[in-house]
């Protein structure tokens, strides 16, 4: 469920896609993370909702050689400034998938101070029995080993999965897996600038059916500041609906020694530089809206 998205999302926590444009070697490096990368199907409302993990798009980013980027991350010290569920929520999943890179990326004193933002927000968010102070000193005596922390933080989020559906807030959880989705594309289009490489142009561009998913778990979850983000992901959606996609059967080939059959079909996708600049420069003003929101609750 959300949980599943939010462990990948973070190397402590998750949720990024297809199949179609990845390399053996980028099945292979996904392949050290294989409980949390995978796109997960989510039961909203009845309704099924296909949401991939943004510890893919993580690990593509260092995959693909691009150096270690603080700036690109939101800050810590805005922590303290989300001052309603909703933006505490979000930016949960923000700081979420910040610690899933700066993990990927062994910076053990940035991801004390990410998992320390965490903390608080699930503080906040009434999740603490999740993150108690047994295991947030097992998680920071682990920091530094990729696998134990990542099998540490699971727990500690399938706990907090387990109270929000238990307590009737799902609500909460399809606002974190909301920024972390948001936070992983703002990684996307982010590398895009840097490297125009081929594996993360089509990331962006095969996220349209992720975007489908969000909108429609968005318009099922009630949030007194959800109406700015609903029509700022209707505009993205626009961009989206430019972009080509094509299916390409291509016929199945069997080894009968191995007893393993090949599928070769394909889809194609047509997309643009403007577009994918159109993309990024609506990815990024929907995440400052997320984490620059400082609006106080009502009365």
């Amino acid at each position: 469920m959300f949980i599943k998205q939010f462990l990948a999302l973070t190397v402590i926590v998750a949720t990024f896609t297809s199949c179609g444009n990845r390399t053996d070697a980028d099945d292979e490096s996904l392949m050290e993370y294989p409980d949390t990368i995978k796109t997960s199907v989510l039961n909203v409302g009845g309704e099924l909702f296909s949401i991939p993990s943004p510890l893919q798009t993580a690990l593509l980013v260092q995959k693909i050689g691009l150096p270690y980027d603080k700036t690109m991350l939101n800050a810590t010290n805005l922590v303290g400034t989300y001052n309603t569920d909703e933006m505490r929520a979000l930016n949960l999943g923000v700081y979420g998938a910040d610690l899933g890179y700066v993990s990927l990326y062994s910076q053990t004193q940035d991801a004390l101070g990410y998992l320390a933002s965490v903390k608080q927000l699930t503080d906040k968010l009434g999740l603490s029995a999740a993150f108690d102070v047994p295991t947030m000193q097992r998680l920071q005596n682990n920091i530094t080993n990729k696998d134990s922390m990542m099998a540490l933080v699971s727990l500690a989020y399938r706990a907090s999965d387990a109270y929000l559906k238990n307590n009737q807030r799902a609500e909460i959880g399809n606002l974190i897996l909301t920024g972390g989705w948001i936070e992983s594309m703002h990684f996307s289009t982010r590398a895009y600038l840097t490297n125009a490489n081929d594996q993360i142009r089509y990331r962006i561009a095969e996220q349209k059916q992720a975007l489908s998913s969000i909108i429609r778990i968005l318009e099922q979850t009630e949030g007194s500041q959800l109406d700015r983000l609903r029509s700022m992901l209707a505009e993205l959606m626009k961009t989206y609906e430019g972009i080509g996609f094509r299916y390409v059967y291509e016929e199945p080939k069997t080894d009968s020694v191995k007893k393993i059959t090949y599928i070769n079909s394909r889809t194609e996708i047509t997309v643009t530089d403007d577009q994918l600049r159109q993309i990024g420069s609506q990815v990024s003003a929907i995440r400052n809206m997320i984490i620059n929101s400082t609006e106080k609750k009502a009365g």
